[in-house]
C-alpha cells in the first residue's frame, strides 16, 4: 500500500509549532515561478506529454498544467497549515467516521486570516483523514516536528525518473520522504483501504507495503491533483548499481531498449532471471524474516482483491564500490557527508522485515545504510533495498478482461495480471524459490562459483565469503553523492 512515504499524500507542519521553521520556497533556486497557465507558450512548440506529466516552453516540468514549482509550493504551504490545525486537536483513538473526513483550506495568493500570501495562483488544498493519517505517523514514530522539517524546512526534489504513467514523484531534502502524485481512482481506492490498512498496521507495523503519511488533493486551474507522502524506499546517498521491478511473471517482463539507455535502467523478471540466475544469497535468519513479511503482506493485498503489485529492488554492490574511483566526476560528486539515520521506525528495508535478523551484533543500523546484507554468487557482498510498490490496483473488471485476452495469446499464468490469490501466490513463490535464497554451508559456495577464471579480487570474495559463511557483517558503504 502506498501512502505518506511511498503511500498517501504529504502531511503537513504545523507553523504554530515552536522551533519548526516555516516553508521554504519550493524551488531550487529559492524563486517561485508563476504558474503554467502564466507561461507563454512558443508558437508550434508541442508539449511534451505523459499522461498529465508535460514540459512547457521553458523546459519546465507540468502537471496537468501546473508548474512542478508552483505544485511544490502549494504542497509545502498546505502541509504547513494542516499539521499546525492538526496540532491544536487532542490525541485520541481513532474513529471509523474519522477515515471518511475531508478538510478543506483556500489559499488566496493575497493571504487570509488563515494563511499566508503567496506568488502563485489561487489554489485549495485538501486533507484527507487527517487524524487517521496522524495515527499512522505516529505509529511509525514520526513526530509532528520531524515531518514538517522533512517536508517543509528545504525545496522538494523533483525527481527525474517519473513514472511510466505520468506521475510526479518529488522526495524531502533529507531522503526520508516521496511525494508522488496519483490517479483519481488510485486516491479513492486509497480511501476505501484505510480503514483496513489501519487494522493490519496495528497488528503488523513491520511491513514491505508502502508505508502512507497523507493523502492530499491541490485544486488548481479547475484541475485536481492528488499526492499521497510515503516513505522512500531507495536513499539517494547510496549508489545504486542496478534495479529491478519484479513481479514473478515472465510475459514480456523485459526492460526496453529506452529503459536500458537510462542511467540507472529498472530492469524485470526476465532480466533477472539473465544477469543473476543463482538468485541472491541471504543468512538462514534473514531469508527466514524476510519471506516471513512477504508471506504475510502478500495475505494481507489478497484480502483486499489487490494485485498487479511489484517488488522494487535496488542493489548496492560493496565489492564493486570500494574498486571504483572516487574522482569520477563525470558520473556523480562524491558527497562525503553521512546522511542522518532516518527519523521514521521501520522505514528501511532492514527494520521492515520481521523477525530478529541480527546475528552477534554483526549488522548495527550504522554499518549497513538500511539494505539487507547478501551476497551474489561470486560471492560479492551486497546490499539490497526493496520494498512493495503499485499497490493501489484492485482487481476489477477491466484487470479481469485484460487477463482474459492475454490468456489466449500466452500461457496465463505467466502473465503479469492474474487473479488476487493466484498472483499472490505466485509472487511470493518467484521470491523465496528463485530470487532470494538461502545462504549454502560453507562446503557448498565452489559449486557456486562461476565455472569462469575469476579476477584476484573475486577469488578474495569468494575466500573470505568460505571463512564465514553464517555472517554478513557488512563494512560501511560508502554514500553516494545527491543525483537527479
Amino acid at each position: 500500500m502506498a501512502s505518506a512515504s511511498s503511500g498517501p499524500s504529504s502531511v503537513g507542519f504545523s507553523s504554530a509549532d515552536p522551533g519548526v521553521p516555516s516553508c521554504a520556497s519550493s524551488s531550487a533556486s529559492g524563486i517561485k515561478r508563476p504558474m503554467a497557465s502564466e507561461v507563454p507558450y512558443a508558437s508550434g512548440m508541442p508539449m511534451k506529454k505523459i499522461g498529465h506529466r508535460g514540459v512547457d516552453s521553458s523546459g519546465e516540468t507540468t502537471y496537468k498544467k501546473t508548474t512542478s514549482s508552483a505544485l511544490k509550493g502549494a504542497i509545502q504551504l498546505g502541509i504547513t497549515h494542516t499539521v499546525g490545525s492538526l496540532s491544536t486537536k487532542p490525541e485520541r483513538d481513532v474513529l471509523m467516521q474519522d477515515f471518511y473526513v475531508v478538510e478543506s483550506i483556500f489559499f488566496p495568493s493575497e493571504g487570509s486570516n488563515l494563511t499566508p500570501a503567496h506568488h502563485y495562483n489561487d489554489f485549495r488544498f485538501k486533507t484527507y483523514a487527517p487524524v487517521a493519517f496522524r495515527y499512522f505517523r505516529e505509529l511509525f514514530g514520526i513526530r509532528p516536528d520531524d515531518y514538517l522539517y522533512s517536508l517543509c524546512s528545504e525545496p522538494l526534489i523533483e525527481l527525474c525518473s517519473s513514472g511510466a504513467s505520468g506521475s510526479l514523484f518529488y522526495v524531502s531534502s533529507d531522503d526520508e520522504f516521496i511525494i508522488k502524485t496519483v490517479q483519481h481512482k488510485e486516491a479513492e481506492f486509497l480511501q476505501k483501504l484505510l480503514p483496513g490498512y489501519y487494522m493490519n498496521l496495528n497488528q503488523n507495523p513491520r511491513t514491505l507495503l508502502p508505508k502512507f503519511y497523507g493523502l492530499y488533493c491541490v485544486q488548481a486551474g479547475g484541475k485536481n491533483i492528488r499526492i499521497v507522502v510515503m516513505n522512500n524506499l531507495l536513499p539517494r546517498s547510496v549508489k545504486m548499481h542496478i534495479k529491478y521491478d519484479l513481479k514473478g511473471s515472465t510475459y514480456k517482463r523485459r526492460a526496453s531498449q529506452k529503459e536500458r539507455e537510462k542511467p540507472l535502467p529498472t530492469f524485470k523478471d526476465l532480466d533477472f532471471l539473465q544477469d543473476i540466475p543463482d538468485g541472491l544469497f541471504l543468512d538462514a535468519d534473514m531469508y527466514n524474516a524476510l519471506c516471513k513479511t512477504l508471506q504475510r503482506d502478500c495475505l494481507v493485498l489478497q484480502s483486499f482483491k489487490i494485485m498487479d503489485y511489484s517488488l522494487l529492488m535496488s542493489i548496492h554492490n560493496i565489492d564493486h564500490a570500494q574498486r571504483e574511483p572516487l574522482g569520477n566526476e563525470t558520473q556523480y560528486s562524491v558527497d562525503t557527508r553521512r546522511p542522518a539515520p532516518q527519523k521514521a521506525l521501520y522505514s528501511t528495508a532492514m527494520e521492515s522485515i520481521q523477525g530478529e535478523a541480527r546475528r552477534g551484533g554483526t549488522m548495527e543500523t550504522d554499518d549497513h545504510m538500511g539494505g539487507i546484507p547478501a551476497r551474489n554468487s561470486k560471492g560479492e557482498r551486497l546490499l539490497l533495498y526493496i520494498g512493495i510498490i503499485d499497490i493501489l490496483q484492485s482487481y476489477r473488471f477491466v484487470k479481469k478482461l485484460e487477463h482474459s485476452w492475454k490468456a489466449l495469446v500466452h500461457d496465463g499464468d505467466t502473465v503479469s495480471v492474474h487473479r488476487p490469490g493466484f498472483y499472490a501466490e505466485r509472487f511470493q513463490r518467484f521470491m523465496c524459490n528463485t530470487v532470494f535464497k538461502k545462504i549454502p554451508f560453507q562446503s557448498s559456495w565452489k559449486s557456486l562459483k562461476l565455472q569462469s577464471q575469476s579476477s584476484p579480487i573475486e577469488q578474495k570474495n569468494s575466500e573470505d565469503l568460505e571463512q564465514d559463511s553464517t555472517s554478513l557483517a557488512i563494512p560501511r558503504c560508502q554514500p553516494l553523492p545527491q543525483q537527479c
